[in-house]
Parts: structure tokens; C-alpha cells; sequence
């Protein structure tokens, strides 16, 4: 049986920074190639990356969110790349602006299928939501990491609100116990 904790991957790093100076966002629009400016839409210019692939929210307050990276260096990167390309168009940058992550959305499976509803019951009512009217995954609150867990029946899953890529992978290794010690562990593959 393949480990789950091992089958989980980074799908999105979002992380917030700043350079410590307000920005006039129109001229910044017109003088960063590929930045997009709709104040009606958006009140920040999205400046999106390709390598590596990311995309940057900048606000007139000089902060900055960088979202869609698929590693904590990739957003370290991204964010490094916007410093220089503002410094490099005149804008005062702080020396070195704190990159801080906000929030680490990962995978991961199971390698086998689940029942939610014996799950929702087995799990206790105090960190499940579970109405597959309304959405066909069951949600799991995690106090350790803190950290929500989206769990579907294919046994596919989805954590959110980590802040390092461990918290991922320990958020599984929680589900699997909880899993085994309601006699719901998943059978090898």
C-alpha cells in the first residue's frame, strides 16, 4: 500500500508581503508589461508570472499577495521578481520585505474509498460538516495542525489553512488514525 501521507502534492501557496511604500496603481498598470488594472473589478493590479507561475495582487498600500505558486520557493521567487521589477522602474522597495505564508492548499488520497456518512458518525459531530445536498465532500476541522480537510468519497482529499507543507502531510497522518480507530482504516491496494 502506497503511504497516503506520501501521495500529497501543493496545489496553491499563498503568501503576503510588502515593500513599505504606497503605489499610484494606474502608472504601475501601464509601466509593469502583463499587469492588469480594473478598478471597477478589482482594486489591486494583478500581475501575473510565468516562471515561475504565479500571480501577484498589488495594492496602492504597497502590499502585495502572491497566490497560485506551487512551492514556498516558488513564492519566495515570485515575490523576489516583483521586488526587482518595481525597484527596476524607479519604486522605493524595502531591503528585504518579509514573505509570509498565509495558507498551503495541498492533495492527497487515501488509495481506497470512504464512506462519509459512517465517517460524519464514526468522526463525532463536534469538527464535521457533512450535507451531501450542498456539497459532496465531508469537512474536517483539524485542531493539530490546524488545518481544514475536505474528505470525498473517492477517497481523494483536499487540506487547506496549513502554513509549511509538513502540515499537510500531518493532517493526513491524523486522518488515517482517526480513520483506523473508528474501523474505517483503507485496505491496501
Amino acid at each position: 500500500m502506497v503511504d497516503p501521507t506520501e501521495t500529497v502534492h501543493i496545489e496553491n501557496v499563498v503568501a503576503s508581503t510588502g515593500i513599505g511604500t504606497e503605489l499610484n496603481l494606474e502608472q504601475l498598470a501601464m509601466d509593469l508589461q502583463g499587469a492588469d488594472y480594473n478598478p471597477e473589478n478589482f482594486p489591486g493590479v494583478v500581475y501575473r508570472l510565468q516562471d515561475p507561475k504565479a500571480a501577484t495582487l498589488i495594492f496602492r498600500s504597497g502590499k502585495i499577495v502572491c497566490t497560485g505558486a506551487k512551492s514556498i520557493d516558488d513564492v519566495h521567487t515570485a515575490c523576489q521578481r516583483v521586488f526587482d521589477d518595481l525597484r527596476d522602474l524607479g519604486v522605493d522597495v524595502d531591503d528585504d520585505p518579509e514573505v509570509i505564508v498565509q495558507n498551503i492548499v495541498a492533495s492527497a488520497d487515501i488509495g481506497d474509498s470512504l464512506n462519509l456518512n459512517a465517517i460524519a458518525i464514526g468522526f463525532g459531530l463536534e469538527n464535521i460538516e457533512y450535507e451531501p445536498e450542498q456539497f459532496p465532500g465531508l469537512v474536517y476541522r483539524i485542531d493539530d495542525p490546524k488545518v481544514v480537510a475536505l474528505l470525498f468519497g473517492s477517497g481523494k482529499l483536499v487540506i487547506t489553512g496549513g502554513k509549511t507543507p509538513s502540515d499537510a502531510k500531518r493532517a493526513v497522518a491524523v486522518i488515517i488514525e482517526r480513520l483506523t480507530e473508528v474501523g474505517m482504516a483503507p485496505t491496501p491496494m
